[in-house]
This record gives C-alpha cells, sequence and structure tokens, in this order.
C-alpha cells in the first residue's frame, strides 16, 4: 500500500477497480457555497493500472470514526478532471464530483406558475433531467409566479429555496445520496458531534467582522422615467452601534409593501462571526450539518477532509441565523 494511514478507505473506479494499494491521498471538499460534494484523488499509476479518463463513475468509501464497517462518503460520482504528471514515475490527480455536478453545469428555462412549493419543482427538474430521488420532505411554502431563463439548474433550485426562506419556510439543501437526490433540512442530522477546545479540537479562529452587517434597509418601488424609485418603507437596526450600512431592496410588483417589509427586517444583522475549527477528522461531516463548539449549536458551512488514519479535518461553522443571510438571503 503507498499510504497505510489510507487502510481503512476505498476509491473505486468504473464500479469494477478497487485502488486502495495505489492511493497517496484522499481529500473531500464540500461547501454551501457549492451543490456538488468534491474529492481530490491522488495515485501512483503502475504498469498494470487499468486507466482513467472523465466522464467515468467513481466513489469513494470509508470507515466511519468509531464504526467498524465501510459507508459511502462521495457515491454516486463521476471523474470530471485528470491531471498527471511523471518524473522518474507517474502521478496522477483525479478530480471526482458527486453527479449534482451536471445540475450544477447544466441550464435550461423554466415558468412555473404561482402556488407551488420548492419541493414540487424540485420534482419537475429531477423528472425532466432523470434524476433520482431519494428523500424529499415538503417545504411546504407556496411560491410566487417565476420565470427561469437560460441558467444553472443549480441557480433555479437555489433561487426556489431562497424564496421559501424569505417567505418563513426552513433552510434545505439538495445532497446526492445512493439513493438519490435528496432535499436535507439543513441542521437535521441525527448524529451531533460535540467539539471542545481541550478535548478533540487542535486549533479555533474566531472571526467577527462588520463585513456584511446591515443597520439600515430601505424599501422602494419601481421608478418611472428619469425619476427616482419612489420610497415604501426603511427599516432600521443597530445604525447607533455600527453606523448606516444600508441595503435596497425593490419590490416585487406581486409582492405586498408588508411581505417587502418583513424581507428588509430579517436583512438587518450587526457583527459577523464565524468559526474556522481544526482537529482529527470526523470522515461523515457533511455541509449544512449542525455541531456543538464549546456550547454552541452551529452550521458546518464549509469542510475539508484529508482522510487517513487518523485524517485531519477544517470546518467553517456559524450560526443558523448567519447562515441564513449569507447563503439564503434574495438578491436586491
Amino acid at each position: 500500500m503507498i499510504n497505510p494511514g489510507l487502510n481503512k478507505y476505498e476509491f473505486v473506479l468504473a464500479n469494477k477497480y478497487f485502488l486502495r494499494e495505489l492511493l497517496e491521498s484522499v481529500t473531500l471538499e464540500e461547501s454551501l457555497d457549492e451543490i456538488a460534494h468534491r474529492a481530490i484523488v491522488k495515485m501512483v499509476i503502475t504498469p498494470d493500472f487499468p486507466g482513467i479518463a472523465p466522464g467515468q463513475e467513481a466513489r469513494v468509501s470509508g470507515i466511519p470514526f468509531g464504526g467498524s464497517s465501510m459507508v459511502y462518503l462521495l457515491h454516486p460520482g463521476v471523474v470530471w478532471e485528470c491531471d498527471s504528471i511523471t518524473r522518474g514515475q507517474k502521478h496522477l490527480t483525479a478530480t471526482v464530483y458527486d453527479k449534482t455536478i451536471y445540475i450544477a453545469k447544466s441550464e435550461d428555462e423554466y415558468l412555473f406558475p404561482t402556488g407551488q412549493t420548492a419541493t414540487q419543482r424540485l420534482q419537475e427538474y429531477a423528472s425532466d433531467w432523470d434524476i433520482p430521488l431519494g428523500q424529499i420532505p415538503d417545504t411546504g411554502i407556496p411560491l410566487a409566479k417565476a420565470v427561469y431563463r437560460a441558467q444553472p439548474i443549480w441557480s433555479m433550485i437555489m433561487a426556489d429555496l431562497k424564496d421559501t426562506v424569505a417567505k418563513g419556510g426552513d433552510l434545505y439543501r439538495p445532497r446526492m445520496t445512493p439513493d438519490g437526490l435528496e432535499l436535507f433540512k439543513l441542521g437535521s442530522n441525527e448524529t451531533v458531534w460535540v467539539f471542545e477546545i481541550d478535548q478533540n479540537v487542535e486549533e479555533i479562529n474566531q472571526l467577527r467582522t462588520l463585513e456584511g452587517t446591515v443597520t439600515k434597509v430601505k424599501i422602494v418601488g419601481n421608478a418611472e422615467d428619469d425619476k427616482r424609485s419612489p420610497v415604501l418603507a426603511i427599516v432600521a437596526g443597530e445604525t447607533y452601534q455600527y453606523g448606516t450600512l444600508q441595503k435596497i431592496i425593490t419590490k416585487d410588483k406581486d409582492d405586498s409593501v408588508s411581505n417587502a417589509t418583513t424581507k428588509g427586517q430579517n436583512m438587518l444583522c450587526g457583527v459577523q462571526e464565524t468559526f474556522n475549527v481544526s482537529g482529527i477528522d470526523i470522515n461523515t461531516i457533511r455541509a449544512g450539518d449542525k455541531v456543538q463548539l464549546n456550547g454552541m449549536n452551529l452550521l458546518v458551512a464549509s469542510v475539508r477532509h484529508e482522510l487517513g488514519s487518523p485524517g485531519h479535518m477544517t470546518m467553517t461553522l456559524a450560526d443558523s441565523d448567519y447562515v441564513r443571510r449569507r447563503y439564503y438571503a434574495r438578491s436586491v
């Protein structure tokens, strides 16, 4: 085995080649900024190597932290890129994404009527694109009419989920699983890992900043030619403490001033706070999971697993209000 630290992991190519013995390193990366789960797999190329090419199916499996049997960590996946270098012996780096990468990279157009939920729209996307579905909970929030011109399917899904949040709904995220595409409610993971600085954390970097702070929101209507937009409402927050940091919302023609004002109130926020945490790898933690850090309930905004025995993990954590504003606030 090239890297004995990876003896609890497996990389399978084309559903038939088990390449654990050739692995130099495997890194898993995931972020709320992106839909697709990514693996960076580095291998040594031997004379009996079966060959690898973009488009082939691939998966990464491993024994969970504290577990005893293999589970899928990235599956189903597709080889997206291969990068090789030869210095005496040949080495290859394969970038593998789960298959949500196709809806991130593919464009289409859709027209949705008033009253559909994000769940119903996701079911329509999946039907049109032959994507198998797993557990899809009902988001429960009727949405306004939507006209989506040529853009990635992922952008449309996120627009639906952002509108759901804007109307008081929960935070959801699509996840590809072996059972199909699922809709995961952020923070709903059954196992909540607990991290403490004197127990299982190497380092915590706490960042507090006014970047992204909003203390005032102006709601305006559509402007007539050569005139300023009419001001419909103003929502003010902690201007006395942080100064005036203003955003503008243009009220949708089908929306009410009351709803627009509620959206403005939801945008108000003070100091932005995140935690970058590093420590021993817990390889099943995903972006969107809830964890505890020194007694605080936080959500995983991004995570990087450097697989091994033991491996190493870095996470960016934030509270649910920050995640709602940063990743689910509608553009204004």
